[in-house]
């Protein structure tokens, strides 16, 4: 199939995830509420869906044998997407509608501050950064190094442990909410719509690599990854438009937090090596990096007992991105003229 077609493909794709997400935000709002989850937990319920892209392509990178696509697009993903995500929220949250403004937002937008509640810190980002740490322990240390099944399995359970903490801690009683029969089955259709769209736009992404002769790696690294990255890009625009601030930053680590267990599982079980050590370990020291950096720019970013991100703080998140592009790009460069393309 032309690559022309498959650039259609995508753009299809990426407008069908875009309506996911729109149809998604209401309806959470109202399910946490009803269930008495914390705002920070509704981001681990928006990250479940957003992580469809990086689960679809790591399936089919392990069935079809191309795994440096979906290693590079797992990892790859994680480093591009929290930025990406916290500047998404910053732009969205601007200018909000007075019905989804918060307390105190108005002189939040007056400080150029993202305020998030403080326990997307204990509940979010602190767990995730086990869960890099745990990912690190498996792969790095040369007698264990690549993905093996019980890796995949071991990573699957700590998933778990880390979805039922997020949903239970800070739980309260619920609310009495009313549900209309039309957004049910609009969110039950923007649910299939963002996981559709998602693999789609990974699919499509795949080819048209496939059609220019890139690099496998390369291509799961700066095309596949950041195209994945687009319906949670959506995704936090609309949670965060519609009011849920937390939630729609947050998202994005629910999002990476599935990313590096179930998404782990497909590469596992196919035992996948990690051919390419310093790429690998560049990689995987900024995905480290940026976890660290979204705790703590929560934990001191606001002014007084304020949390969230200063735009000093926004701005350093894209600054650390073309960074990291630099130094991969140098990286893969240097492998280039080594005669290794990284396949």
């Amino acid at each position: 199939m032309s690559p022309w077609i498959w650039a259609l493909v995508l753009v299809a794709a990426v407008w069908a995830a875009h309506w996911g997400a729109e149809h998604l935000a209401k309806p959470l709002k109202k399910l946490r509420k009803q269930w008495g989850f914390s705002v920070a937990a509704g981001g681990a319920l928006v990250g479940l869906a957003a992580a469809s892209p990086e689960i679809g392509i790591n399936v089919a990178s392990a069935v079809t044998g191309v795994a440096d696509i979906g290693l590079g697009t797992m990892f790859g993903s994680n480093v591009i997407a929290i930025p990406f995500m916290v500047i998404t929220a910053y732009v969205a949250t601007r200018h909000l509608k007075k019905e989804n403004e918060d307390k105190g937002h108005e002189q939040h937008v007056k400080e150029h501050l993202l305020k998030v509640n403080p326990t997307a810190v204990t509940v979010q980002a602190l767990p995730y950064l086990v869960i890099i740490a745990i990912v690190a322990i498996f792969t790095v240390p040369k007698q264990w190094r690549g993905l093996q099944p019980v890796d995949g399995w071991i990573t699957l359970g700590i998933y778990l442990v880390y979805l039922a903490q997020a949903l239970l801690r800070g739980k309260e009683e619920g609310e009495q909410v009313e549900w209309q029969r039309k957004e049910i089955y609009l969110a039950v259709a923007g649910l299939a719509a963002l996981a559709l769209g998602a693999i789609f736009t990974v699919r499509a992404t795949e080819n048209i690599v496939s059609a220019l002769g890139m690099s496998k790696i390369v291509g799961g690294l700066f095309i596949t990854a950041p195209m994945a990255a687009l319906p949670e890009v959506f995704a936090t625009w609309s949670v965060a438009k519609s009011g849920q601030i937390t939630s729609g930053v947050t998202s994005v680590i629910g999002d990476h937090a599935v990313t590096l267990t179930v998404a782990f599982l497909p590469l596992a079980l196919v035992t996948v090596p990690v051919q390419n050590f310093p790429l690998f370990i560049t990689i995987l020291s900024f995905v480290g990096l940026v976890g660290m950096l979204y705790a703590a720019f929560i934990h001191w970013g606001g002014p007084g007992k304020e949390h969230g991100f200063r735009r000093w703080q926004v701005f350093a998140f894209g600054g650390l991105l073309l960074v990291y592009v630099g130094v991969v790009l140098i990286g893969v460069l240097n492998i280039f003229s080594g005669g290794s393309t990284g396949n």
